[in-house]
């Protein structure tokens, strides 16, 4: 999908929501994913930022919220118009979680990162692993480290998720997500 037209926001909800759906929940990257969902419990927030500024705006915005509405338990902050260069993205990721430090949230909050073009450090474009992390836009998710710590208590050996999305997803093959994600976009394109 293309990140440099105007979309609007329930047209990027629902395509997130579906990739959430179909990979995240439905390939189980993420075994922890599937009660949130069920629960209503993550927030979607869209922004049209396409400066670092603002992105870091919104994102202590989005922290400040989520310490005041305790019923959410993860945000996914969405930047649908911005940063579809990965470098790019990857540059604002790195002050965010800078921001995160030193603006007190450290230990509060963490954020996993999602991107269309996600590549893992030292692997190959086409690796299908690097599809753990694609996802239809640029995505900073925002996650509570005390929710994390207390799932993480109750799964056996956490420390092998990302080994094992890795493995099933290379297992799974680059045209097995390049045709799940084409059909996808096209569901979403029709609704």
């Amino acid at each position: 999908m293309s990140t440099s037209a105007h979309i609007a926001d329930d047209t990027v909800e629902i395509s997130v929501k579906s990739w959430i759906e179909k990979v995240i929940v439905g390939l189980n990257f993420c075994p922890f994913a599937k009660k949130v969902m069920e629960r209503n419990t993550v927030r979607y927030a869209i922004f049209p930022a396409t400066q670092v500024k603002d992105a870091l705006s919104h994102l202590l915005e989005e922290l400040t919220l989520l310490d005041q509405l305790q019923d959410i338990q993860t945000t996914l902050l969405i930047f649908p118009q911005g940063f579809s260069n990965f470098d790019d993205f990857l540059d604002m990721l790195g002050l965010a979680n800078t921001l995160i430090e030193q603006g007190g949230y450290g230990g509060i909050y963490q954020l996993a990162s999602f991107h269309p073009d996600y590549c893992f450090d030292g692997e190959e474009q086409n690796d299908p692993a690097n599809y753990t992390n694609r996802s239809p836009y640029p995505i900073l998710h925002i996650l509570r480290e005390s929710s994390v710590e207390t799932v993480l208590e109750h799964y056996p050996q956490p420390e092998s998720i990302p080994e094992n999305n890795i493995a099933k997803a290379r297992k799974l093959g680059l045209s097995f997500f390049k045709t799940l994600l084409s059909n996808q976009n096209q569901n979403t394109e029709s609704s």
